[in-house]
């Protein structure tokens, strides 16, 4: 088995039968509708073949809800002469899996040996349209070195992998001429789902159909050096998309094969290379990081959803782990990226919420509280789809009560923060009017609701929560969460004046169907009030939360040495770290990231120190902001190894599989999303604020430039950054000329304009 990548290509020689789960997840492809794990054609659901749809979801008996795995059409079986063709190590000579990054194209060659030392060469290209989201397509040659009768069989698939399925029923099979079609109903809701495939082939081949299988089968005698095409076009459509998905994906399935395997292909590269010129980033003396890096921002691409109502799951389209559901995963990690470069993307990300706040509003009244209470773990609606008991003890067996759902407030603000600093990016009211500012006062409504006064210390606190260190729950004056909150609070109030300011109308309206009244007295109040724990005198150590300093301190590694079982799950009730200052993931490094401003830098200095060694990296959110923070104190070689980690995670497989005996692996959007964060806003430096742009590298020592692109309210810059010079190209755009500040030099860059920042001094062209 060997490994290997070029800058844009993954590559993998050999077979390896212990690689094809991770496989699934190194070599996906995806259009933000669709995900296809990279898994050979000719394997079934034990290999773990999944074509997971984005937003469809089913609950099968009393198990968890979780998003729908359409029926494969994606599949091949090849036999020679009767015999069915196996990749197996034993059976082939030579195999190659690669993946295309700028056209998001997977594609394999494999040479099969056959008897008298004759061989057959076996190549498939196949790709999800970027152009139409309900499309995909497969490219097959096939070449023998000798004359033989060859059939080959490729059908839609019923027997589908499910964690907690099955999800489908009532399967019936449908057919139009050479158009195969697939229906069938979800187990809860009786939503239809529909897969069609339609097929072209070279003139040798004679085809057939097996109506009653959803098949397609080929067959021809073979001439030697010869090569043999066939194309398959595959549509799905289910019951959301429209009334009727067995005609429209019939319909786009037959129109595809008229189309033309080369102008789809055509269609669909033009849309990766518009994303590409938009998210590059070009990192000059570091291949490894380089790949590593547009590896990462692949696989945010491939996640972003292009149909309303839709956001990013925490692993992606990569399957149906952690439910399918949307966390805060997105609007800290992956969303700061889209706003950069994909803007238009990223305006789908903030809606989902505007669209899921009535799921909010009804968790927040059922636990007592007025406002937008986001779900943990959120679907379709917004209600929560995270269960009291999310993990099983290993040793006892027994369900373990957790209070991810209960008590991690912070998801509220996570959102409305999101909701705001996107605004502030876009420069767009609609984001506010449209939806926006109605989040927004819904959240610090229900933090004012959640809060505790203290009469006696004259402040505001937040009691019984969980922090984004979900090791130590159920604790009082979490520092990021009450951080967060305050925030919410103070934007609550910026919201109102501005729109008070720039569209009273409105306002007017907003605060008539809030019912808001005089809660914005409140909301200033929780603002000014709300308690946040500062940095002690001596240390300048922030407590994470109340009682924190009285635990036992440990380090993850001695921890280590307490575990009975190796899967044991680390927090709730009877975790190893639960009484130690062990930490699963960054929680007050993260608070001094995200409000980086308020904070002197022997502060996070110091906290950094303390903590780092006290995190055990539980959770892949965590490498990318020790890298942040690392950089912005000028740790460089901290940094870069936070970095490498985060980048390489899906690459390496090298994640936590399970928490207890639950299954967690998949890819990780949120760390691909950290690795963007971790190279540009921490070693380029980048802060794009509401008045100014400031730049103010670090870069690595292997790093000889770094260049990318971003955009500031609808105007692209582009940025080439070296060891001795910062330049950026304000391109063409608006007329306004905006201030930088290029390693503490103040500035303005104009439309069409260049401006550079040297060791000594500062050049304007």
């Amino acid at each position: 088995m060997k490994n290997a990548s070029k800058d844009w290509s993954l590559i993998e020689n050999g077979i390896d039968l212990e690689n094809i789960e991770k496989n699934g997840n190194r070599f996906l492809i995806g259009n933000g509708y669709i995900g296809l794990r990279g898994v050979l054609e000719e394997y079934g659901k034990d290999q773990l073949v999944a074509c997971t749809l984005n937003g469809l979801y089913d609950k099968s008996g009393d198990q968890w809800r979780e998003p729908v795995n359409a029926p494969n059409a994606f599949n091949l079986e090849i036999r020679v002469n009767g015999k069915q063709l196996e990749t197996t190590p034993g059976e082939i000579l030579e195999h190659t899996q690669s993946l295309d990054l700028s056209r998001a194209i997977h594609s394999r060659r494999t040479t099969y040996r056959l008897a008298s030392s004759e061989t057959l060469t076996l190549e498939i290209d196949r790709f999800l349209s970027a152009d139409n989201i309900h499309l995909g397509v497969m490219s097959c040659r096939i070449q023998t070195t000798t004359e033989c009768e060859l059939e080959v069989r490729t059908k839609i698939a019923s027997d589908i992998w499910d964690i907690n399925g099955p999800h489908l029923r009532d399967f019936t099979p449908n057919g139009q001429g050479t158009c195969q079609c697939l229906q069938s109903l979800t187990i809860e809701k009786g939503i239809p789902v529909s897969v069609a495939s339609d097929i072209a082939a070279s003139s040798d081949w004679e085809i057939e159909t097996e109506s009653s299988q959803s098949a397609h089968v080929l067959r021809l005698t073979s001439e030697a050096d010869k090569s043999y095409s066939i194309y398959k076009y595959i549509s799905i459509y289910s019951g959301e998309d429209t009334p009727d998905p067995t005609s429209r994906a019939m319909n786009t399935a037959s129109q595809a094969r008229d189309l033309g395997y080369e102008q789809i292909r055509s269609a669909h590269e033009a849309v990766w290379s518009e994303r590409w010129s938009r998210s590059d980033v070009v990192i000059k003396g570091d291949e490894e990081s380089q790949f590593a890096l547009r590896y990462s921002i692949y696989h945010l691409l491939i996640a972003a959803p292009t149909k309303n109502g839709l956001s990013i799951p925490a692993r992606g389209l990569s399957g149906q782990v952690y439910k399918g559901a949307i966390f805060w995963d997105t609007e800290i990690f992956m969303l700061p990226f889209f706003n950069h470069t994909q803007p238009e993307l990223a305006r789908r990300l903030v809606d989902y919420r505007f669209h899921t706040l009535d799921g909010a509003r009804r968790k927040a009244a059922d636990y007592g509280y007025r406002g937008a209470f986001y779900a943990w773990e959120s679907q379709e609606t917004g209600d929560d789809a995270c269960t009291y008991f999310n993990v099983t003890d290993v040793i006892t067996g027994r369900p373990m009560r957790t209070y991810f759902r209960d008590k991690q407030i912070h998801i509220s603000a996570d959102v409305a923060i999101a909701i705001w600093r996107h605004y502030e990016q876009s420069g767009e009211i609609e984001i506010l009017t449209e939806g926006g500012a109605e989040v927004i006062l819904e959240c610090a409504r229900f933090f004012y609701s959640y809060s505790n006064y203290k009469p006696d210390r004259e402040r505001y606190e937040l009691h019984d929560v969980v922090g984004p260190d979900e090791y130590h729950e159920r604790v009082n004056n979490n520092a990021f969460t009450n951080a967060m909150a305050r925030y919410t609070a103070q934007i609550a109030i910026k919201v109102s004046e501005l729109l008070q300011r720039q569209q009273p109308a409105e306002w007017s309206r907003l605060a008539q169907k809030l019912s808001l009244g005089n809660e914005l007295q409140s909301f200033k109040e929780l603002a000014e009030k709300l308690y946040q724990p500062e940095p002690e005198p001596e240390t300048l150590i922030i407590e994470q939360f109340d009682g924190y300093h009285r635990l036992e301190d440990n380090r993850p590694e001695s921890l280590k040495e307490r575990l009975i079982k190796p899967n044991e799950y680390w927090g709730g009730g009877n975790g190893i770290a639960t009484t130690t200052k062990v930490l699963k993931q960054a929680d007050v490094v993260l608070m001094l990231h995200l409000f980086s401003s308020e904070y002197p830098d022997e502060v996070k200095l110091a906290n950094w120190e303390y903590y780092e060694p006290r995190t055990e990296h539980g959770s892949s959110l965590s490498p990318c902001v020790y890298a942040l923070l690392a950089a912005e104190l000028g740790k460089t070689e901290w940094a870069y190894r936070y970095f490498k980690r985060t980048a390489t995670i899906d690459l390496t497989g090298k994640s936590k599989q399970y928490v207890g005996d639950l299954y967690i692996g998949g890819t990780h959007p949120a760390a691909n999303g950290g690795a963007w964060m971790a190279a540009i806003l921490g070693f380029a430096g980048l802060r794009v604020g509401a008045q100014f742009v400031e730049l103010r590298p670090n870069l690595p020592a292997q790093w000889e430039s770094l260049q990318f692109r971003f955009c500031r309210k609808g105007q692209w810059f582009h940025v080439q950054i070296s060891p001795d010079q910062i330049e950026v190209i304000s391109e063409a755009g608006n007329d306004d000329e905006v201030p930088f500040i290029l390693d503490g030099e103040h500035m303005s860059c104009a439309p069409g304009k260049t401006i550079r920042r040297q060791k000594e001094e500062t050049i304007s062209a």
